[in-house]
């Protein structure tokens, strides 16, 4: 298994903040990690809802996810797990008020599963490089600046 945590301060206001991070159809704006992403069910960030989102996978492979709301406090906390047979991705998005911004944390799990879990083995070092890629891409894509992670 793999983790990686980051928290960013943002001049935006708190439920603007996690918006614009929590839902996944714009998931292309700011990771670079992903090819495409968009409604699968539902048309708004609810419990249930599914986005497909389509990832750059291991020697450039494309790998379909399905991300479901499994726990939501509105703009201020979302859990979106993708489970199928080769993986589980467990993703927490939180924010904070921050003065007259707040902060966002993007905290994200990832297992291999089935044929492909002797990669745990290697996961963390490679899900520590597309982790910073994508905290990159947030820190433009808010305006904002990294503060733990």
């Amino acid at each position: 298994m793999a983790r990686y945590a980051v928290t960013l301060a943002t001049p935006l206001p708190p439920a603007e903040a996690f918006e614009k991070v929590a839902d996944l159809s714009r998931l292309t704006e700011w990771d670079p990690g992903v090819v495409s992403a968009a409604y699968q069910v539902g048309d708004s960030i609810a419990v249930g809802t599914i986005w497909k989102v389509i990832v750059k996978g291991f020697g450039g492979s494309p790998i379909k996810l399905h991300y479901e709301v499994t726990d939501l406090d509105p703009d201020v906390r979302m859990v979106a797990v993708a489970d199928d047979k080769t993986l589980r991705s467990y993703d927490i998005i939180s924010v904070e008020p921050d003065g007259d911004g707040a902060r966002l944390t993007y905290d994200a799990e990832l297992k291999m599963k089935g044929l492909f879990s002797p990669i745990n083995m290697i996961l963390p070092l490679i899900f520590d490089k597309i982790g910073d890629k994508a905290a990159q891409g947030l820190v433009g894509y808010l305006d904002g600046t990294i503060v733990d992670g």
